[in-house]
């Protein structure tokens, strides 16, 4: 029995049934084929889906999709505030205010109507007599090197800056027809309208027309007259060639924007009075600007903001859709603009007020003198904003004078004597040294100019918060135009003796208290085969003997430091400066005099630690940042504070914060160590600050060399720091030290800060026993009691429980020593001077 087997494609049967269903069909088409109407009906048809295949392979195959408009978002500044809530700064390479269709003034919309696309509200898309006087126009200067006119409607602008670009060729033209009439089916006129009034590039870097209404006329929307909106409304076609700044770009604006006015006439939207008085009108530019928070304060502290913007969301759109540049983001920051001004000030002045009589450090930047000089100078971003003093390009000299220009392209003549400043590199005069193309700084002198000089040396300087660790202000060099390096959180700089707080504490958590008896006397220690034998002393060698360690702080002893650091344990003293944030450093002694490397901000936000009872604190230059649409969107876990904002308590229980981080250090030693420097600023290296006559601590500090000299402390509530030094270190000169530079830097920033504030005192953490003892010996003392004197010998002294001294002194002996040490003061110009009376006076050198 044979199998059945399946027919194949192949098989004779199968080709001889589709030749003769195929032979079919053809029979039964082949006299309809010979009528001449069904004939000529066929070709037209397959020639009509041919060219609409063609068609879409050419024009409309790839087109984005139309409905991707409906959740377009335009790239949008990044806007910082303040710590009053108020916009300080903004990050943008596109300026630019998004705006709702109901924000802009009908009058307004009506103006770009009439100069763009007058049939709006009646075509689908496209507008067929514009479209085809502009082919026209098209074929007629083919061949001729000249643009043609546009044609577009604004639903084609839109799709064009939007979807497809903006290549100049019929083809294009063709894209934005076939999206301009998907579009009409996807959004509504409105809509539409709104993406081209928030999209459009009007001139002066203003993307949108709020943007440049700010930048024109320095003006809301709802507050521009008719005359400044038909401006606006010309600038879509060429904002280049209506700039207000050019004679002849302010005669083409003008007769623009009256063309505009009378547009807007002929079609019934404004009678031809308001024509005529709004073409009477001037046109009324504000002169040109960047940003409305270009010449605020703040520069530093702005670009740390935005490098950890940057950390956290991206720079740019294809980052994410929270980027620095397009986002739209929402910063609150605590900066506060009256601290930072005082802050740069005070910095400023310091540099200066060091640098004076050093000559000139030598031009700022260097740039091509030709016909645009006044350009390249304004690419270069290099400017300076203290009191006056501005950047110019010296574009000619002669030997009596300078011929200089600015970056607006105003000129001004610098007088050959007025730059008599000893140039540093060949002891010449400056003006001899100067060149064409170099860019030096400048003030005012009657109707010339004269030459100012930036200080080579520079430093930073940190204001933080105890409580939050919030940065209040933040300088971090001369001027940020000048140099982008932030010195108060980039430049790795030895502390010195700012450092010796935190070996105290170490000492205070394993065994030691304030009143601690120390040997400041000679000490050496063998490091090994490699590196011999160290030996350390103090800055004149000397040594005072047995002493408090309250004392070893308040005068700065480096040789009791390393002492109680060896008793310690160098393990557990770079532990504890870890632990507090500011290094992590090998366990050698020579970390206890500040000899490894660390910023201001680590330094500061250590010491607000300490004002903060131990507990750790984050520098904080950002509370909180918000997307677009008011979402916060960092930090993570952030909650709002219901009820904190409510003008009259509601009878609820009242808002309450809890600590934020871990305790890091015991609240007891911390306060103990902030007790001790609290005498630094009474008698100690730092009593220039004792007439602010509040409670105040801190360390001065200055380092081998010296090449540094620093002051961090401040009050219960506000700890500051500062460091002066140049950047690549050498000598700031033997008679510099950080009580008599840093420390009146750090007196000039804070004292207008600190007197509107309270003057509230260190409070004790709970356990803290207060006990009087004698200031020099450590004794306990009975039957007397401290007074205001800040050289009295009774004073206050903290101690941990069951830790306090034991020994007592009587007050008749008190009374002796007073006499005893008065008794020497009067001889002390016959008393050879000693090592103890000079560091009296300075910051701890190592």
């Amino acid at each position: 029995m044979e199998e059945a087997r399946p027919e194949t494609a192949a098989s004779p049967s199968v080709a001889y049934r589709l030749r003769r269903e195929a032979g079919g069909i053809m029979d039964r088409l082949r006299p309809l084929w010979g009528r001449r109407l069904f004939r000529w009906a066929a070709i037209l048809l397959g020639g009509l889906l041919l060219a609409w295949l063609l068609f879409w392979l050419i024009f409309a195959r790839g087109l984005p999709d139309a409905a991707t408009l409906l959740e377009y978002e335009p790239p949008l500044p990044t806007i910082v505030r303040d710590i009053n809530g108020q916009p300080v700064h903004s990050y943008a390479r596109e300026r630019r205010v998004q705006l709702q269709y109901s924000d802009y003034p009908p009058l307004l919309i009506r103006a770009y109507l009439a100069a763009e696309d007058k049939t709006f509200f009646e075509h689908h898309g496209v507008d067929i007599p514009g479209f085809a006087g502009a082919v026209f126009d098209y074929a007629s200067k083919i061949g001729s090197g000249q643009r043609a006119r546009g044609g577009s409607t604004i639903t084609q602008q839109v799709a064009k800056n939007l979807l497809i670009g903006d290549e100049y060729s019929p083809t294009r033209k063709v894209k934005e027809m076939i999206l301009a009439y998907r579009m009409e089916g996807v959004l509504s006129k409105q809509q539409i309208l709104e993406l081209y009034l928030n999209q459009i590039f009007l001139g002066r870097n203003a993307y949108g027309v709020q943007a440049a209404s700010r930048a024109y006329f320095d003006k809301d929307v709802a507050d521009l007259t008719l005359p400044e909106m038909a401006y606006l409304a010309i600038l879509p076609k060429g904002p280049a060639n209506y700039r207000p700044e050019s004679p002849t770009g302010h005669e083409r604006a003008l007769e623009r924007r009256n063309w505009a006015l009378g547009a807007m006439q002929a079609n019934g939207w404004i009678t031809a009075a308001q024509r005529d008085a709004a073409r009477a009108a001037p046109l009324g530019t504000v002169a040109s600007r960047g940003s409305s928070f270009e010449d605020r304060p703040g520069g530093y502290y702005m670009e740390e903001i935005r490098r950890r913007l940057i950390q956290q969301f991206g720079e740019k759109a294809k980052d994410g859709p929270n980027s620095v540049y397009a986002g739209g983001l929402w910063v609150r920051s605590p900066y506060d603009p009256v601290v930072q001004q005082s802050t740069a000030t005070a910095l400023r002045n310091g540099l200066l007020r060091f640098d004076v009589g050093r000559g000139w450090s030598g031009p700022v930047g260097e740039i091509k003198v030709d016909n645009g000089w006044e350009r390249e100078l304004a690419a270069s971003y290099v400017g300076v904003d203290y009191e006056g003093w501005r950047v110019a390009a010296v574009i000619s000299r002669t030997s009596s004078s300078a011929q200089i220009g600015f970056a607006d392209g105003s000129t001004g003549t610098l007088p050959a004597g007025s730059a008599q400043l000893p140039y540093r590199k060949t002891g010449g005069p400056a003006f001899s040294a100067m060149k064409p193309g170099d860019l030096i700084v400048v003030a005012r002198n009657g109707s010339d100019w004269a030459l100012r000089n930036i200080p080579e040396v520079s430093g930073g300087m940190v204001v933080e918060e105890t409580h939050s660790g919030r940065i209040r202000a933040m300088q971090g060099g001369f001027d940020s135009r000048l140099s982008s390096y932030n010195r108060a959180t980039q430049a790795m700089r030895q502390p010195g003796s700012t450092i010796k707080p935190f070996v105290y504490a170490s000492a205070l958590d394993n065994g030691m208290t304030p009143a601690s008896i120390i040997v400041d006397g000679p000490l050496c220690v063998y490091q090994g085969a490699g590196l011999g034998q160290k030996c350390f002393r103090n800055f004149s060698g000397g040594s005072a003997g047995p002493q408090t360690m309250r004392w070893g702080v308040e005068q700065s002893r480096n040789l009791m430091t390393v002492r109680a650091a060896s008793q310690t344990g160098m393990d557990r003293v770079v532990r504890t400066i870890k632990t507090m944030g500011i290094g992590d450093y090998q366990p050698y002694l020579s970390f206890a005099l500040g000899a490894g490397e660390t910023t201001v901000e680590r330094m500061v936000n250590a010491y607000a630690m300490l004002a903060n009872h131990g507990r750790q604190l984050t520098p904080k230059v950002m509370d909180y940042v918000q997307d677009r649409r008011g979402k916060v969107i960092w930090p993570e876990r952030w909650r709002p504070c219901d009820g904190c904002n409510l003008p009259n308590w509601d009878g609820k229980s009242m808002p309450r914060f809890g600590f934020e981080g871990k305790q890091v250090m015991n609240p007891m030693t911390a306060y103990q160590v902030v007790h001790i420097a609290e005498g630094v600023i009474q008698r100690g290296t730092a009593t220039v600050l004792r007439d602010l006559n509040r409670p105040l601590f801190g360390k001065t500090g200055t380092t081998n060399g010296p090449t540094n000299v620093w002051f961090v402390g401040g009050s219960p509530d506000l700890v500051a720091g500062v460091y002066l030094g140049y950047d690549q270190p050498r000598s700031l000169g033997g008679w510099a030290q950080g009580g008599r530079i840093a420390a009146p830097i750090w007196k000039a920033a804070m004292a207008p800060v600190l007197e509107n504030m309270p003057k509230t005192p260190f409070i004790a953490p709970a356990g803290v026993r207060m006990v009087t003892i004698d200031r020099r010996s450590g004794k306990r003392v009975y039957g007397a009691w401290p007074t205001d004197d800040p050289k009295a010998s009774v004073i206050w002294e903290a101690f941990k429980p069951e830790s306090e001294p034991r020994r007592s002194i009587r007050k008749e002996e008190v009374e002796a020593q007073d006499k005893a040490a008065a008794a020497g003061a009067a001889s002390g110009a016959r008393r050879q001077r000693t090592d103890a009376d000079f560091l009296q006076d300075q910051g701890g050198i190592y």
